[in-house]
Formats: C-alpha cells, sequence, structure tokens
C-alpha cells in the first residue's frame, strides 16, 4: 500500500508527473489535517451524527453540539475524503465510512482513531528521537484511562486479522494447547479456539493490560477456554514441550534483537514436537528491494514509540531458525498490507 496524492484529472496529473506540485507540503502540511480530522470526527461523533441517515448541516450541529462554521469546514473536508457524500442539501455517509468508522460496526475502528489521539502527542517527540535514538517506551508511562485506549485500539486493529488468522495459520492436529504471548484482548485466541473445538489458549500479557483488555475478551464468553496468565514475555519461564501453539503478534517490534532470540529459545523449549511457532508483525523494508510504505512508517512510528521498531523479514525468520526451529513459510494478510504470518515450528 503506498499513501500518496492522486490526480483527479488531467492537468493534475501531468503537473505531478513534471514535477510541479509541492508534494512535500502535501505530506506535512494537508496530510496532519487530514489525520486529525478523522480523528476528532469520530472522538466528537461526527460520523455517529449521520448513523440513521443522511443530515442537513443544522441537523448535525444538532446532533453534535459543534459549532456550525467549524463542522461545516469539517464535513467539507471530510466529504473530499470520501467519508461522506453531499447530495440535495445532506451529508450521507459512504459505505467505506459506515464500515469502519461507526462505533457499532463489525468492522470498526473508533476506538484506534481515539488511542491515535493519544499517539498524536507522541509525535512530539519525533526530533528528540532522530538525535537520541531514544523512542519513549510507552509501556511504561501510559496511564490508566491510555491503556484502556490502547487495549481497544490493538483490539480494533486486531478484529481486522483475527478472523483470517486462523484459515492460514499452520498447526498440528487437535492441537490442545494455544499461548498467545501478548494477546492481551484475546481476539486471535478466541477465533482459533473457535475453529479447534479441543483448544485451550493461556494469554501472557502484562498486568496493566490485562486489567484494561479483560472486559473485551469476557465479551466472547469463551469460560475456562481462554485464560490469563500475567506476567513479562520477558522473563517468564515458558515451560517445556506444553503447547502445539504459540502465537506472538505486534510484540516483537518493541523488543531487542536479543530480547527476540532469547524469547524465541523460550518458545522452542516450550512447544511441544510438532508445535508451531507464529509471528505476526508489520516488517521493515529491506535495503535494495522496493521500499513499502506501511511497513516504513510503521518502522518509523515503533522506533519513536518504543525503541527497537519493525524488524525484516528475514530477521523474523531467524528469530525461529537461530532459537533451533524450522521456518515453515510466510503468510501475507489480504485486510491488511504490510502485515505479515511467519510460520516456523520443532
Amino acid at each position: 500500500m503506498k499513501i500518496e496524492a492522486r490526480p483527479k484529472n488531467l492537468l493534475e496529473w501531468i503537473a505531478l508527473q513534471a514535477n510541479l506540485a509541492p508534494i512535500p507540503l502535501v505530506h506535512s502540511q494537508l496530510m496532519p489535517v487530514l489525520a486529525r480530522a478523522v480523528m476528532e470526527a469520530s472522538n466528537l461523533d461526527v460520523f455517529e451524527a449521520a448513523k440513521d441517515g443522511p443530515m442537513t448541516l443544522d441537523q448535525a450541529v444538532q446532533k453534535t453540539g459543534l459549532n456550525e462554521k467549524a463542522l461545516h469546514s469539517l464535513l467539507q473536508v471530510l466529504t473530499a475524503a470520501d467519508y461522506f457524500r453531499y447530495k440535495k442539501g445532506k451529508y450521507a455517509l459512504t459505505k467505506m465510512a459506515r464500515k469502519w468508522a461507526l462505533k457499532d460496526s463489525e468492522k470498526s475502528v473508533y476506538n484506534m482513531q481515539r488511542f491515535n489521539l493519544v499517539c498524536w502527542d507522541w509525535m512530539k517527540g519525533m526530533g528528540e528521537y532522530l538525535k537520541t535514538g531514544k523512542g519513549l517506551q510507552f509501556h511504561e508511562n501510559l496511564n490508566a484511562d491510555e491503556w484502556n485506549a490502547y487495549q481497544l485500539g490493538m483490539a480494533d486493529v486486531s478484529m481486522v486479522t483475527a478472523k483470517e488468522a486462523p484459515k492460514m495459520m499452520p498447526v498440528p492436529p487437535n492441537p490442545t494447547q494455544m499461548l498467545d504471548i501478548g494477546g492481551s484482548h484475546g481476539q486471535y485466541s478466541v477465533e482459533m479456539c473457535r475453529k479447534y473445538p479441543g483448544l485451550y489458549a493461556t494469554i501472557l500479557d502484562l498486568p496493566a493490560a490485562i486489567e484494561k483488555a479483560s472486559p473485551i475478551l469476557s465479551k466472547y464468553k469463551m469460560g475456562d477456554r481462554v485464560k490469563y496468565w500475567p506476567g513479562n514475555a520477558l522473563t517468564e519461564d515458558l515451560g517445556e514441550n506444553k503447547y502445539d501453539i504459540i502465537h506472538i503478534s505486534s510484540l516483537m517490534h518493541h523488543f531487542t534483537a536479543e530480547q527476540n532470540l532469547d524469547l524465541s529459545k523460550r518458545v522452542a523449549k516450550a512447544l511441544k514436537p510438532g508445535g508451531t511457532f507464529i509471528i505476526q508483525e508489520f516488517v521493515r523494508p529491506e535495503e535494495g528491494k522496493k521500499t513499502e510504505m506501511v511497513g516504513a512508517i510503521t518502522d518509523l512510528f515503533f522506533n519513536l514509540s518504543s525503541t527497537a521498531g519493525n524488524w525484516s523479514l528475514q530477521e523474523l525468520k531467524d528469530f525461529q531458525t537461530h532459537a533451533g526451529l524450522k521456518h515453515f513459510k510466510v503468510n501475507t494478510y489480504i485486510s491488511l498490507p504490510g502485515f505479515v504470518m511467519v510460520c516456523g515450528g520443532k
């Protein structure tokens, strides 16, 4: 996926091809305004105001309580960005907005948009990070409200891929035990247990994460089939020959290479013979290959937020093989470009 300026007519196409348009201003002035507009529209329930049907500007003002002039400007931006259609004096949500922006949509990313407002403030530290190479280590500094927003946001993002994952994940026949490291909200564990009736899953995560994530898991009513293990993935003894599946999603970008290798060795020890080790991550682009924008942007973001950043595909494979496991294959997600499933096993 590439995030870019798209021409809407021949003249704009010519301007882009001839390098006449100031692209740095598109990225630095226009895109940040659009990003913040979408976040605030979620946070201030602008999308929810149009949930039941098209609305006039006056109706939008009444439903949201926002300033008329300011809201009109916001709706213009959101219409240009294809969140709304304007017809006969009314604003109507597009199919895209109904699917992704409404709170009660099955695919909603509403909570992630609210957590992005927390992340927005982190961007102030970009210059300092670039000078020092020291990230924010945000897990150590979140307050209770931010932890809650973080867990709800991660659940939104994982919902996009969790239903797709069991279809791609190679597992031994009739698996009975799964360890979901850093699994917090439990959506991957839930979907795997739904597919495999004899499977029980344990989610290892930080106590602060579990406190805010457990209400998310409880709504799935998985009883004793999915349970929590409060602890730290960097230090816990994972046992020996215990699990058919060990799954780590969107966690290794917070750890150093040494920490990931140590974790992978403990995973290898904890797997049963024939068990599988699944790593899911955004991938850092490799030098000399076509740069994938999502991987590049998330790498910089995770470097800023946690210092470690994304790993290359080869490095993720190496974590498995250097731990004494065999790398099997790499699966890519249709639903989340740049996100991969690296599969290995014992």
